[in-house]
């Protein structure tokens, strides 16, 4: 039997997706399992791993099911993940010494404030390309060192390891303790222009280095599959990149200056900046896209914490839709949001602000204010901070961008897209699959497995499924951005 399907696991935020990619870059099959957030307290946002394995355990049989096709034809498996959740679990029993706290966790912020009195900020940001903010991982890991019971003492002992999600998920697969560059990158401890962890960084935020993953390319054999019960043993876990990156290298974005946004509980941009890392003036991140063959490519990112969460606050929260697809045609149904704004810092602002404490607020209500004012209202609102980022990005850069490349599930969303491209003044781009950030980390692991022979081939299989064109009313744009710059200032 050939092995002609390159597995992704897209290990997310509020599920884990699996896709089945053939050798013509074609989506087969995908399935998504979703599992619950947990909150024990406002601003704490925690993850069950156990929860999470078995979602991924289903992902992967359930995609294997819809395609009809047996697991011996896996070529490669390729990890992608939420970025920044972390954990400690046990090097021998492999269990957690608590639930992962997820990248929207908050509990650090008042830790982070302190490292910036203390005037750490500049040398974090000069070494890692990163502010100090509770988004990242190595106030997570301090956090967790510091509170659970015996935690430090058993760390520095060599019990416990660590890990973004990625490496969890690779070392459940097929026991190596390793991460890649853009994983790496997102956590506060890691050296951009050494491409190495850093002891300095580490000994400020008090992390054992010996709890640490190996760093590795995003594109090698890490291990093969051994011991799972959905899997049979011995395929190759080839690819490990982080979500946002993934899906940058999916959306073919391989030039110098090639961008692209993800639409999913946040909204992220990223933007090839070639070879050397280019320090933001403006707010935004630094950080690693990917290594291949080892050479890296690096980018700007800036994040939106709240982009598709906010729809499904509209669902769960204020219960005006029955379901996230619905939130278009409410907010269709009116011209505009009448003056209503809403800014979703439901979890802070990140870029280009980095308020952790910011929270969300809706001006502009009056008598006539419906909730087709509110859905629309949140479709801007998700736009707008899109609209600041990419401004922010444009002074780094020296010239605004011209084509966005858009991604993830709320590209499906026409009015959202055509929303985004009015109030950018430039195009959206679409592709067929919008899977981007699995299809990322496939396209990896079968590039380090012979599946494909090289990006080139990656580029030429890119398709596009529609162009969305700046238009409508110059003078509504225009009150739009300065309604919105007026509750950003009261958020």
């Amino acid at each position: 039997m050939s092995k002609d399907l390159v597995l992704a696991i897209d290990q997310g935020t509020t599920g884990s997706t699996a896709l089945l990619i053939d050798a013509n870059i074609r989506v087969v099959a995908a399935h998504n399992v979703e599992f619950p957030n947990h909150y024990p307290k406002p601003g704490h946002v925690e993850h069950d791993v156990g929860e999470i394995w078995t979602s991924i355990a289903q992902a992967v049989s359930g995609a294997l099911a819809k395609a009809d096709v047996s697991a011996d034809r896996i070529a490669a498996i390729g990890v992608t993940n939420q970025r920044e959740t972390s954990l400690f679990w046990d090097r021998k029993t492999g269990n957690p010494i608590h639930k992962a706290l997820v990248w929207q966790d908050r509990r650090t912020a008042d830790h982070c404030q302190a490292m910036k009195d203390a005037g750490h900020e500049a040398l974090f940001k000069q070494k890692t390309g990163l502010v100090l903010d509770p988004y990242f991982s190595g106030t997570k890991a301090k956090w967790l060192l510091d509170n659970v019971d015996g935690a430090r003492a058993r760390a520095e002992a060599g019990e416990l390891m660590f890990g973004t999600i990625d490496t969890w998920v690779t070392w459940r697969l097929c026991g190596a303790h390793v991460t890649d560059p853009s994983n790496a990158s997102r956590t506060l401890l890691f050296d951009l222009h050494k491409l190495a962890w850093d002891e300095e960084l580490c000994g400020i935020l008090d992390v054992p280095m010996s709890t640490l993953p190996r760093v590795g390319d995003s594109s090698e054999i890490y291990g093969y599959t051994k011991g799972l019960s959905f899997l049979p043993d011995g395929i190759p876990v080839a690819g490990v990149i982080g979500d946002q990156q993934g899906a940058l290298f999916g959306q073919a974005c391989f030039a110098e200056g090639m961008a692209k946004c993800t639409y999913g509980t946040g909204a992220f941009i990223l933007l090839n900046t070639g070879d050397t890392p280019k320090v933001s003036e403006h707010g935004m991140l630094t950080t690693v896209g990917w290594r291949v063959g080892g050479q890296t490519t690096y980018a700007l990112e800036g994040s939106a914490f709240i982009a598709g969460a906010a729809v499904q606050w509209l669902r769960d929260g204020l219960q005006i839709i029955g379901s996230a697809p619905e939130v278009e045609a409410l907010a269709s149904s009116v011209p505009d949001s009448n003056g209503v704004v809403f800014v979703p810092a439901l979890a802070g602002l990140g870029a280009p602000y980095w308020r952790p404490h910011a929270r969300g607020i809706i001006t502009g209500i009056t008598g006539g204010t419906t909730k087709a004012h509110i859905a629309r209202a949140t479709l801007d609102g998700v736009a707008m901070q899109l609209v600041d980022i990419l401004g922010a990005m444009a002074a780094d850069l020296g010239g605004p961008l011209a084509e966005l490349r858009v991604d993830g599930g709320a590209a499906k969303n026409n009015l959202l897209m055509q929303r985004q491209a009015d109030l950018l003044g430039a195009r959206c781009v679409r592709p067929k699959v919008l899977e981007t950030t699995g299809l990322g980390s496939a396209l990896l692991a079968g590039i380090a497995t012979g599946v494909w022979s090289s990006t080139d081939e990656v580029a030429e299989a890119w398709a596009e499924d529609r162009t969305f064109e700046p238009a409508g009313d110059a003078e509504e744009l225009a009150a739009t951005r300065a309604n919105w710059q007026a509750a950003i200032a009261k958020a």
